[in-house]
């Protein structure tokens, strides 16, 4: 199997700071809980599977081309559906649209599933996967590498096509709790 590869072969650790122990995992979190980061929900579909998940590790990589990194936990449903279809759709939260940041979260009790996509208002775009109708802006992706990096895969997704609105408030994540930011 002929693989590219994507990587600077020939940059090495500065090996003095390579010994240095990382910080816990808990100081980690810890520290992390500071940074406000936008709220988006990541969706996929595969043949009648479809998954979602509440995330906060998405980033814009390239403008041209359109490019996105998503980081999913390996052990949700969704990173195999991710995985299987190719496709994910990134929907940035609004203000208004907590409770669905809730719902894909987990933090509301005994929905799990399917059940999540009963709240909210869903279409699809390009790809065919959800699409949250009322997001602040709904990237259609395809992704065109995944990366193993420890407990979670990072897909680097091609937007290939975008919906948006003008109005409304972000919704950010920070100190663990959901906040509305002005746009």
């Amino acid at each position: 199997m002929n693989q590219e590869v994507n990587q600077l072969l020939d940059w090495s650790a500065n090996p003095e700071l390579a010994a240095l122990p990382p910080i816990s995992a808990q100081a980690h979190c810890s520290g992390m809980r500071h940074f406000a980061v936008g709220v988006a929900l990541i969706t996929a579909r595969h043949g009648q599977a479809q998954a979602g998940l509440t995330a906060t590790a998405v980033c814009s990589v390239t403008a041209e081309p359109p490019r996105l990194v998503v980081f999913v936990n390996k052990n949700v449903v969704a990173n195999q559906i991710i995985r299987d279809s190719g496709a994910l759709c990134v929907n940035v939260l609004s203000g208004e649209q907590e409770e669905v940041a809730k719902v894909f979260a987990g933090m509301v009790k005994d929905v799990h599933g399917d059940a999540r996509f009963g709240y909210g208002s869903w279409s699809q775009q390009v790809t065919g996967a959800p699409s949250l109708d009322n997001a602040l802006s709904s990237f259609d992706c395809r992704v065109i590498k995944v990366f193993d990096e420890s407990t979670h895969n990072a897909f680097l997704c091609e937007v290939l096509s975008l919906r948006e609105r003008e109005d409304g408030q972000a919704l950010v994540y920070l100190n663990g709790a959901f906040h509305q930011v002005p746009q």
